[in-house]
């Protein structure tokens, strides 16, 4: 298992850096901050996660520890593997990243190129109260809805292809004492 590289920035390509260590250059795959502060011809130090499968043998690396564990951190959820990691950490600083993880950012995380919103939404309740932060009391709010089943506009927005959450929230902004025909329109005019 390869823990640490230490050598010389030999190229840049991509996404990818490589580092010469003892005559060897590694391609690693790095966060896109690590990126721009790695410089061809300068020395680096990298910590890796080595990811093996049947077709593919990947090094994925980061400057700093805490980098890595957040890194490791993504991949225990479920759905989320390292390239998909690696772009979750690549849309801002790593302090960012936490804030938003801890803060139940969705529309942050899913900034990241292949996280949609039901993977950003799987980080936040896995990672929330773990990614060394206070997490915020409405996290998870995303999870509640106080939507009545009953609701006969609700269940029109339901039915043409909403989730309940989506079809609650259009539904918030629109005056309740109005017919459910109406409710309906006037919410599809801000969803």
């Amino acid at each position: 298992m390869i823990a640490v590289l230490e050598g010389k920035v030999s190229e840049k390509v991509g996404d990818t850096v490589v580092i010469n260590c003892g005559g060897v250059g590694y391609g690693v795959l790095v966060p896109f901050e690590d990126f721009g502060a790695l410089h061809s011809g300068q020395s680096a130090k990298l910590y890796i996660y080595e990811s093996i499968r049947e077709n593919a043998h990947d090094l994925f690396g980061f400057r700093g520890i805490e980098a890595k564990r957040l890194f490791e951190q993504l991949l225990s959820v479920k759905g989320i593997g390292p390239k998909m990691a690696l772009a979750i950490l690549s849309v801002a600083s790593l302090s960012h990243v936490r804030q938003a993880i801890a803060s139940g950012d969705i529309k942050f995380i899913s900034q990241a190129k292949g996280v949609g919103k039901k993977a950003a939404e799987r980080v936040v309740v896995d990672l929330k109260d773990k990614v060394g932060l206070a997490a915020s009391e409405d996290a998870t709010q995303f999870l509640t809805t106080t939507a009545d089943p009953s609701d006969e506009a609700l269940q029109g927005l339901v039915a043409l292809g909403y989730s309940v959450a989506d079809a609650a929230e259009a539904l918030k902004k629109v005056d309740i004492k109005l017919p459910a025909a109406e409710r309906i329109k006037q919410a599809l005019k801000t969803v």
